[in-house]
C-alpha cells in the first residue's frame, strides 16, 4: 500500500504534556492562550501519467518461486483466519515443505510441479513475516487478517515501494526465501519424495478449496444475502454486465453498460509563479456535478456540462467535506488570499455553501487567543459543521453559521480532527510525542459532549477515521506498515460502549487501502465499510492471462469477529478494482482497465459477491489518457445513477504536452 504525498497545511504534532482538563460543552470560545502560526509548504506535484497505461511492459524476469495462490498473488483460498484475539487452534507438529521446481504447471500440481502449500490443517511452517524471531520472510505474506506481530512491534518491511508510486505500477516479485537445510531453494530435492509430497498437496488442494467453496457459497451466503425489503437474490448475469438489477441498493444497472463522455472540465491555470494548487472537493446531486477549481466552486449541470453556478473565493479550496445533507448542503476550507512565494497564506476560513444554487451560506474563523487556527480538516455530520487541527477545533450549525461548541485545547490535549456522516466522532490526541495516546471519542454534534470513547494503546501517532457508522478506525501501529499507506490495522469499535469489538490486521504487502491519519482524518481510499464488514482491495499481483498482466481482488472481514467471511470478487485479468462506497448492502467499485479499454463501474452483491456491471467507459485513446490520469487513490471519484465523474485534485503549470482536464463525466443510456 502506497500513500500519495499530502500538502501539509498543519502547525505541528502538538505542544507538551500536562494533566489534560475537561471538553468544554458549549463555550463562547476556545481558551485563550498564543499559538504561533506555523509555515505552510507548498502541496506536492501531482504525479505523471502512470506507468501500466501504454503497451505493455517488457517481460521480466521471474522469480524461482511463485507465491501459493493465483499467480503472483496472496494465497486467498485458504480458509478464513481469526481476527486480533480470537483463540488459535492448536497446531500439528511443523515441518518444512518441500520446495518447488521453477516451472508451474498449467493445471493441478503433477510430479515435478511448483510446491504448493497444503489445504487447511495440514502441518504449516510457522509464519516468519511479523514478529516472528530471527528470519523475516518477505516472500511467504500470511493469510489475511491473521495476527502477525505482538501489538505494536515494528517489523520488516515488505516489498516496499517508493513513497507516492501509483496505484497501477507493477509491483516487483519477491522471491521465495530458501528454508533451512535446503541449498538453491531445494530444487535439486529427491524425486521419489517430490512425487509424493506432489500427490498429497494435490489432495489438500482439493480440500482446501472444497473448505473455501463451503465457506464463500453455503450458509453464510445465506445468512448474508442482501434483502433490503426486495425477496430473491441478485438479477442478471455475474459480471458480464448483462441488464438485470442489484438488490439492496439502489444503482440499478442499464440494459447497456456502455458509456460515453457527458462532458470535460479543461484544467484550469495557476496563478504567476505557483506550481501547484489544490483543487480537493466535488459533490454530485441528481442535477448539479459541483468541482472546486482555484479559488472557486462551480456548479456544472449534472448531465451536460454547462455552468449553473459559480461560487468566487478569495483564495483556493484547502480541504472538503465529502459528507452533504439531505436538503444539499456542505462545507469546505479555504485561504483568506492567493498564496505567493513570500506568503503562503493559512487555511483560516470555513465556509458551507447550498450545491443546488452555490449560494455561501457563512463563512466563519476560530482563534486560539489573538491567532486564527488554520484548520486541517472539516467534515459534516447532521447540521453540524467540525474543523480541527493540532491548534484547536471548532463547529458551527450548517444553515445559520453560528458557533455551537469548541474542544477545550491544552498542553495536555488537542481535538486533531472529525469524522462526520451517520455520527461525528473525534480523534483525540493527549500526551508527549514519546508517550501519545489517541482518544477515539463519538460525540454529539449538537453540542461535542462525549457520548463514548475508546483508548488506543500509547505509542499510535496517527487514527483515521474510516467509518463512524459502524465505527472502523485505522492506524499504522508501530510504523509497521512500511510503505506509507498509514494502515497495518483496523479497529473496529462500538460506537455505545467505546469498547474494542476486533481488531484487523491488514500487512502492507496485501492490501491496497490507505488513509491518511496525520492531518485529513477522512481521507481514505481502496476500501468501503457497511452491512458490519469491511471491504477493502488486495494489492496487485500477477494475473492469469497473457501479457503479463496484473490484477487483484476485493475480499471482506467480518466486523465483529475480525475473521474473513471467504467472499471474494476478481477484479479480472488487466484489470484492478477499489471499492469507492456502498449501496445498501451492496458494494460499488470502480475496475481501473488495462491500456487497450476503458474503466467499469460494477456492483457486488452483499450476499453472493456476484459482480453485476452498470458502466463501462469508451476505450478510444483520447479518452482513455484523461481517464488513465485519475488515479483511484489520488482522484475523486464519485458514481451514482449511471453517472460516474472523476476529478484530480491538484492544477499544476506541469504539463505532459497534451491538453489536461480537471475533470471527466461518463454517462450511460
Amino acid at each position: 500500500m502506497t500513500q500519495p504525498p499530502q500538502p501539509p497545511d498543519q502547525p505541528g504534532f502538538g505542544p507538551p504534556p500536562e494533566p489534560e482538563p475537561p471538553r468544554l460543552e458549549k463555550p463562547a470560545q476556545p481558551e485563550q492562550s498564543s499559538q504561533p502560526e506555523q509555515p505552510q509548504q507548498a502541496p506536492a506535484a501531482p504525479q505523471a501519467q502512470p506507468p501500466g497505461f501504454g503497451p505493455p511492459p517488457e517481460p521480466a524476469q521471474q522469480p524461482a518461486q511463485q507465491p501459493p495462490s493465483a499467480p503472483g498473488g496472496p494465497d486467498l483460498s485458504k480458509t478464513p483466519e481469526p481476527g486480533y484475539g480470537y483463540p488459535q487452534a492448536p497446531q500439528p507438529p511443523q515441518q518444512s515443505p518441500q520446495a518447488a521446481p521453477q516451472t508451474p504447471p498449467p493445471a493441478a500440481p503433477v510430479p515435478g510441479g511448483p510446491q504448493t502449500p497444503p489445504g487447511y490443517g495440514y502441518p504449516q511452517q510457522p509464519p516468519a513475516g511479523y514478529g516472528y524471531p530471527g528470519q523475516p520472510q518477505p516472500g511467504q505474506p500470511g493469510a489475511y487478517g491473521q495476527p502477525q506481530q505482538p501489538y505494536g512491534q515494528p517489523q520488516q518491511p515488505y516489498g516496499q515501494q517508493p513513497y507516492g508510486q501509483p496505484y497501477g505500477y507493477p509491483h516487483p516479485t519477491v522471491p521465495m526465501q530458501p528454508h533451512p537445510g535446503q541449498p538453491g531453494g531445494g530444487r535439486k530435492g529427491n524425486a521419489t519424495l517430490a512425487i509424493i509430497v506432489a500427490a498429497v498437496v494435490a489432495i489438500a488442494l482439493i480440500i482446501g478449496a472444497g473448505v473455501w467453496y463451503s465457506s464463500a457459497g453455503g450458509d453464510d451466503e445465506k445468512k448474508n444475502t442482501a434483502n433490503s425489503g426486495d425477496s430473491g437474490g441478485t438479477k442478471g448475469a455475474e459480471g458480464d454486465g448483462s441488464g438485470g438489477a442489484t438488490t439492496g441498493g439502489d444503482e440499478k444497472a442499464p440494459a447497456d453498460p456502455s458509456a460515453k463522455v457527458l462532458f470535460q472540465v479543461p484544467a484550469p491555470k495557476v496563478p504567476k509563479d505557483t506550481t501547484t494548487i489544490v483543487t480537493s472537493g466535488s459533490w454530485m446531486t441528481d442535477k448539479v456535478y459541483a468541482k472546486s477549481g482555484v479559488a472557486e466552486v462551480v456548479g456544472y449541470d449534472a448531465a451536460k456540462g454547462s455552468e449553473l453556478w459559480t461560487l468566487d473565493l478569495p483564495g483556493p479550496v484547502c480541504e472538503a467535506s465529502d459528507h452533504v445533507t439531505e436538503d444539499g448542503r456542505t462545507a469546505i476550507i479555504y485561504k483568506p488570499k492567493m498564496p505567493t512565494k513570500t506568503d503562503p497564506q493559512s487555511c483560516t476560513q470555513v465556509a458551507a455553501f447550498d450545491l443546488a444554487t452555490g449560494e455561501k451560506l457563512w463563512s466563519e474563523t476560530a482563534r486560539t487567543g489573538t491567532q486564527e487556527i488554520s484548520f486541517n480538516n472539516v467534515t459534516v455530520s447532521g447540521n453540524t459543521v467540525a474543523a480541527g487541527s493540532t491548534s484547536g477545533g471548532a463547529a458551527w450549525d450548517i444553515t445559520s453559521g453560528k458557533a455551537l461548541w469548541a474542544p477545550k485545547t491544552s498542553d495536555a490535549c488537542y481535538d486533531s480532527g472529525y469524522g462526520g456522516g451517520p455520527k461525528m466522532v473525534a480523534v483525540r490526541k493527549c500526551g508527549s510525542y514519546e508517550q501519545r495516546q489517541l482518544h477515539i471519542q463519538t460525540i454529539d454534534p449538537k453540542d461535542g459532549k462525549v457520548l463514548s470513547e475508546y483508548k488506543m494503546a500509547e505509542g499510535i501517532e496517527y487514527a483515521a477515521v474510516v467509518s463512524t457508522d459502524p465505527l472502523v478506525v485505522a492506524a499504522d501501529v508501530g510504523d509497521s506498515a512500511g510503505d506509507g499507506s498509514g494502515i497495518s490495522d483496523f479497529f473496529s469499535i462500538d460506537n455505545k460502549s467505546g469498547e474494542l469489538r476486533t481488531r484487523i490486521s491488514a500487512p502492507g504487502e496485501e492490501f491496497a487501502a490507505r488513509c491518511d491519519g496525520i492531518s485529513r482524518i477522512e481521507h481514505c481510499s481502496g476500501l468501503a465499510v457497511g452491512k458490519d464488514r469491511l471491504y477493502i482491495a488486495t494489492e496487485e499481483h500477477e494475473g492469469t492471462g497473457d501479457g503479463y498482466s496484473r490484477t487483484n481482488e476485493v475480499v471482506a472481514f467480518d466486523l465483529s469477529t475480525g475473521k474473513q467471511t471467504g467472499q471474494r470478487a476478481d477484479a479480472g485479468d488487466g484489470y484492478t478494482i477499489v471499492p469507492l462506497r456502498m449501496d445498501g448492502d451492496n458494494v460499488i467499485a470502480y475496475k481501473r482497465p488495462p491500456y487497450d479499454k476503458g474503466g467499469q463501474v460494477v456492483s457486488i452483491d452483499g450476499g453472493s459477491f456476484k459482480e453485476t456491471r452498470l458502466m463501462e467507459n469508451p476505450a478510444e485513446k483520447s479518452v482513455r489518457d484523461v481517464e488513465a490520469r485519475m488515479l483511484p487513490q489520488h482522484a475523486e471519484i464519485l458514481y451514482a445513477q449511471g453517472r460516474l465523474y472523476m476529478s484530480d485534485v491538484y492544477a499544476s503549470e506541469l504539463s505532459s504536452g497534451d491538453k489536461e482536464y480537471l475533470a471527466i463525466a461518463f454517462g450511460t443510456g
